[in-house]
């Protein structure tokens, strides 16, 4: 119940941010809420069976394990969930903004006094990303999604 609630809330800051953001051209628009959870296949469970989102994709371990799960909410929306353990506790983690252009993005926000990080290529989904600390909640992840990122295929694969 707890991580239904953080989840809500998530989307709710994003939202507010999103709309705060509106002015900016490089924002597409809020792309995932990530949340830590103590066993991601107890959770994909709940809420493929319970929410009725669907898996998008995931990446694993070298045991097979997932550590990195993307479920559908909608066709533009994910819900992320990564394995909680004792440097990333249980919760909310993050939200995430799907940006046309990282470089644009990172320096528009540099210029407007933000911290942010130079964008790198996640080894586990290809998307570029780059992450801005947040005074007030923590990480934004900016991402951008290339064509050969799961994000991106995700989103071209997706079927109502």
């Amino acid at each position: 119940m707890k991580g239904v609630v953080l989840f809500a809330a998530g989307l709710m800051v994003g939202t507010a941010v999103q709309i705060g953001l509106a002015q900016n051209k490089n924002v597409v628009m809020m792309n995932h809420v990530g949340i830590n959870v103590p066993n991601i296949p107890e959770a994909i469970t709940y809420y493929t069976q319970k929410m009725g989102y669907r898996e998008a994709f995931r990446a694993n371990d070298a045991q097979g394990r997932p550590t990195l799960v993307y479920l559908h909410i909608s066709h533009n929306t994910f819900l992320e969930l990564g394995q909680a353990n004792a440097e990333r506790p249980a919760g909310f983690t993050h939200y995430g903004l799907h940006v046309e252009n990282i470089k644009s993005a990172v320096e528009t926000f540099k210029q407007r006094g933000i911290t942010v990080s130079d964008p790198n290529k996640s080894a586990s989904t290809n998307a570029l990303l780059a992450n801005i600390n947040d005074p007030y909640m923590g990480r934004i992840e900016l991402a951008e999604l290339t064509p050969d990122s799961l994000h991106r295929k995700a989103l071209d694969s997706w079927k109502p």
